[in-house]
């Protein structure tokens, strides 16, 4: 049976594996499926439709799974799915879906939300993300894997957030952001590759430096960007992270690409 401390309080309904620990004073509501392994510390709240994977670990204090903070929601049956082996940490707020944006909120697997983090309604979130303290996410944002968020920063609703991507602290990011890219500032602007994470996630030399290359040639002061994505497209077939880029910025987004300033189109 759950260890479940005399003090939490679970609803009728509540779905929990044999092993999950629920701890002193949290509440699980009743649509609530914690998996295995699930572990609850003190005063940590689960309520909504929300359905918690294996070996996910939410600490103290922390809301997951209530009404979104969206003032069309109408208390429609919306969602909040959480992968395996996160972990979440002290005042962490992530919010279900909503009628306007397909009624889920869907995080992935072995993501780490430091302190404060809050993913609102209908965001998509990969997997091996990382939202340091009090990084923060508007309605709809789409994080690819293995993306990092400094510190303090916020995500304007419907940009997207390419895979491998370092997002600088304090910076408020309105455009989408390119995978493998580097982005800081108040409103942030594209300042690079994020090497040093694609060296540490074991990226060949080779795909480094093509990438570099093809990363000076998109972000030229020539033509359209239209055309330099056509243009680098051909010139770099078959350089994995140079396809990704091509195939992230051609994919449809209600958001204009985050670019290095000055350049053109930017």
């Amino acid at each position: 049976m759950p260890n479940i401390h005399p003090t939490a309080i679970v609803a009728p309904g509540a779905k929990l594996a044999d092993d999950v620990v629920v701890g002193p004073y949290c509440i699980v509501g009743e649509e609530v499926v914690l998996g295995a392994g699930v572990a609850l510390r003190p005063h940590a709240v689960v309520d909504g439709r929300t359905t918690v994977g294996e070996g996910t670990r939410i600490f103290p204090f922390a809301s997951i799974g209530l009404e979104p903070q969206d003032l069309k929601y109408r208390g429609e049956p919306s969602v909040l799915v959480i992968g395996k082996n996160n972990t979440i940490r002290e005042y962490v707020t992530m919010n279900p879906g909503t009628e306007g944006g397909g009624m889920l909120t869907r995080i992935g697997d072995d993501c780490l939300f430091m302190v404060g983090a809050h993913v609102a309604h209908d965001c998509q979130i990969g997997n091996h993300v990382i939202m340091a303290n009090n990084a923060t996410l508007a309605g709809h944002v789409v994080i690819d894997d293995c993306a990092i968020l400094g510190g303090l920063c916020a995500v304007h609703q419907y940009v997207r957030i390419g895979k491998h991507a370092m997002i600088g602290g304090m910076s408020g990011v309105e455009r989408d952001v390119i995978p493998y890219g580097q982005v800081m500032g108040d409103r942030a602007r594209l300042y690079g590759l994020n090497i040093i994470g694609m060296q540490r996630r074991g990226f060949s030399r080779e795909d480094i430096q093509g990438l570099r290359t093809a990363y000076q040639f998109l972000f030229s002061s020539d033509g359209t960007l239209s055309d330099r994505v056509n243009e680098t497209a051909e010139r770099f077939r078959g350089i994995g992270p140079v396809e990704d880029i091509v195939d992230f910025i051609r994919a449809d987004s209600n958001r204009a690409i985050c670019q290095p300033k000055g350049t053109n189109g930017g």
